[in-house]
């Protein structure tokens, strides 16, 4: 597994989607808005980036938190399944801390989370994650960072917000989302009983153009 996260990734990602924000231009059809990647894409060593970001490799903790399988496709906007197409996720861990070395120091690192995955659609578009529901932390409702992408080429980013979620009515960037294109940046975390897993959502990237 990489030691860091590849530095020309992170500055496509970072570079190609500060602000950017579509607005609805196709009659009938919605898709996903982009959004910014925010200032917290992990800058820290990683130990492993794989699908599963409740577990690190060659470790036997369990990160902290509601465990959730994050599962869904990536298509374009006429319905199309992207299949090779990689997809990143990034969070905060349990206590609101990302792995990035500007985020507040004031709070613990959970030292069982990754903190980032990446998963290669199949056939169909496909993709799966596990990870933790969201947090919540100052001045942010629970929200996951997304990026959608073939490798070398320009990203889509988004953010992935909960469903019914009160905080999200007071949070600026999905206030910012037009209200139509609102309920596409929203996973419904419904509770299962699936092991360990104590939640399952479904978020599909509808994408206007395809990808790459």
């Amino acid at each position: 597994m990489p030691e860091f996260i590849n530095t020309r990734r992170r500055n496509l990602i970072l570079g190609g989607s500060a602000g950017l924000l579509s607005l609805p231009c196709y009659a009938n059809k919605l898709f996903t808005p982009r959004q910014s990647a925010g200032p917290f894409y992990p800058d820290l060593p990683m130990l492993d980036d794989d699908n599963d970001l409740t577990q690190i490799s060659g470790k036997k903790g369990i990160a902290k938190g509601r465990i959730a399988e994050l599962y869904g496709k990536v298509i374009d906007i006429n319905g199309n399944p992207l299949s090779g197409v990689v997809v990143e996720i990034w969070q905060c861990d349990f206590n609101g801390r990302y792995r990035h070395s500007e985020d507040d120091q004031s709070r613990p690192m959970e030292s069982n989370f990754q903190g980032f995955g990446r998963n290669i659609t199949d056939d169909l578009g496909r993709y799966r994650f596990r990870t933790i529901r969201p947090v919540a932390y100052p001045g942010r409702t629970p929200h996951i960072h997304a990026a959608v992408f073939r490798d070398g080429m320009r990203p889509f980013v988004t953010q992935i917000y909960v469903e019914g979620e009160a905080q999200n009515s007071e949070d600026f960037l999905f206030q910012r989302i037009p209200s139509i294109l609102r309920p596409m940046v929203v996973a419904d975390f419904r509770p299962t009983d699936n092991g360990i897993v104590e939640l399952v959502a479904n978020f599909d990237f509808v994408l206007m153009d395809g990808v790459g």
